[in-house]
């Protein structure tokens, strides 16, 4: 799993601009503005910090099995678009 828990909390705990992006087969969580930047270029953009909170349709009190169920429905997203 690229996408867990961990990366899926420090999302929902980020600034309102962050978007949860992989790069190199890492989850990382960036500012906006670091998608630019040169040590960020290429990312795939997962989803923003707003966007997931608005599909959880809740706030940064999110369960933490509600936080593993939704890392892993990302994870599955990202993995069907291989292919």
């Amino acid at each position: 799993m690229t996408i867990d828990g961990d990366v899926t909390r420090r999302l929902v705990a980020a600034d309102d601009d962050a978007v949860l992006v992989l790069l190199e087969g890492r989850a990382l969580v960036l500012g906006a503005g670091q998608l630019d930047d040169d040590a960020h270029r290429g990312a795939l953009r997962v989803i923003s910090r707003t966007d997931f909170l608005r599909r959880v349709g809740g706030g940064a009190d999110l369960s933490d099995d509600e936080v593993t169920r939704q890392a892993a429905i990302l994870d599955a997203e990202v993995s069907e678009l291989g292919g």
